[in-house]
């Protein structure tokens, strides 16, 4: 499905693939775009090199165009960052991104998986729950904006097994 729709938005097939330790800058970048506080190439080369770690790049062609990371602790996983290039978000690529990188987690024997998300993040939450994620908790003014104002964050889980 993930080939059929990337063709039909054009620009050939999108794969979800293991990122490299080339691929830190172009991470950073997205994450960048993406995000109030960007994670940096020295964060994203440091968690490539983790074995604990497990980072996804979603590309088309040549360019990377989203990622996924986690970082595993015995039989779990937290999400630490998912991230899709504005101009591709809306196409249902997230969520093939987000899935597969699911897969690849319960192949290593991951069978719960936590994340936080803003609140107020519609699009995010849409595709969270429609992945099978629920709502567990909410943490307080987890999240700082630009402004200073504090959102709240909501922690989701979603089993493997």
């Amino acid at each position: 499905m993930m080939a059929w729709l990337s063709e039909w938005w054009g620009g050939g097939t999108a794969l979800v693939e293991p990122a490299t330790l080339r691929d830190a800058p172009r991470l950073a970048h997205l994450h960048g775009e993406s995000f109030h506080r960007g994670w940096g190439e020295a964060e994203f080369e440091a968690m490539l090199t983790e074995r604990n770690t497990l980072v996804h790049r979603l590309r088309i062609g040549r360019k990377i165009i989203g990622f996924a990371v986690s970082r595993l602790a015995a039989d779990e996983a937290e999400i630490l960052s998912i991230a899709l290039a504005a101009s591709h978000r809306g196409r249902g690529l997230s969520r093939s991104l987000l899935l597969t990188h699911l897969g690849h987690l319960a192949g290593r024997g991951v069978r719960a998986v936590f994340l936080e998300v803003e609140e107020n993040n519609q699009p995010a939450r849409r595709l969270y729950e429609r992945s099978g994620f629920t709502v567990v908790g909410r943490r307080e003014r987890y999240y700082r904006q630009a402004n200073g104002e504090q959102l709240n964050a909501l922690l989701m889980r979603r089993d493997l097994s």
